[in-house]
């Protein structure tokens, strides 16, 4: 994988499943309501994949170090990844209640950071990956226990 895939890749996952599940958690917490949560998943594909590619792209350009070519490549697929990655988490919606289908992403998410962080580390030749790991995992959790206690101030303050 070229570089400028390699950056679309690496974000777009890590901030479609970090950004998703912080966002399903925070509106569950708020709303409870199943049709919030997916609609903020939706949006979150959408304008997030949206807005995180044009940041690649600017950030990209800025370096003044890649082609033009290399630039695009950076932002399709940073779009691609933040798209497809923060779509899954709508499956469990679909076919469970709101409750478990959270439980369900949470534990989809965290395995999927875990095999991601396993292979960065790896092919980043670290001599500890499980440090990787363990590093991108409690960051993860604090930005869900974040989410969670944002999510039930505002539905203190609005329900």
């Amino acid at each position: 994988m070229n570089h400028s895939w390699k950056v679309g890749f690496n974000f777009g996952v890590t901030s479609g499943i970090i950004t998703t599940l912080g966002l399903m958690i925070g509106l569950d917490s708020a709303t409870g309501s199943k049709l919030a949560v997916i609609g903020g998943i939706m949006t979150i594909a959408v304008a997030d994949a949206c807005s995180d590619a044009l940041g690649i792209h600017v950030s990209e350009e800025g370096e003044n170090k890649h082609t033009r070519v290399e630039v695009w490549q950076s932002t399709i697929s940073t779009f691609l990844f933040k798209f497809v990655f923060a779509s899954i988490f709508i499956i469990a919606f679909l076919f469970l209640e709101i409750t478990t289908a959270v439980w369900v992403n949470i534990i989809v998410g965290f395995i999927l950071l875990t095999v991601f962080s396993y292979k960065l580390a790896k092919n980043e030749k670290s001599e500890k990956p499980i440090g990787v790991v363990l590093e991108h995992l409690i960051l993860t959790a604090i930005v869900l226990v974040a989410s969670y206690f944002v999510g039930k101030l505002v539905g203190s303050f609005f329900n």
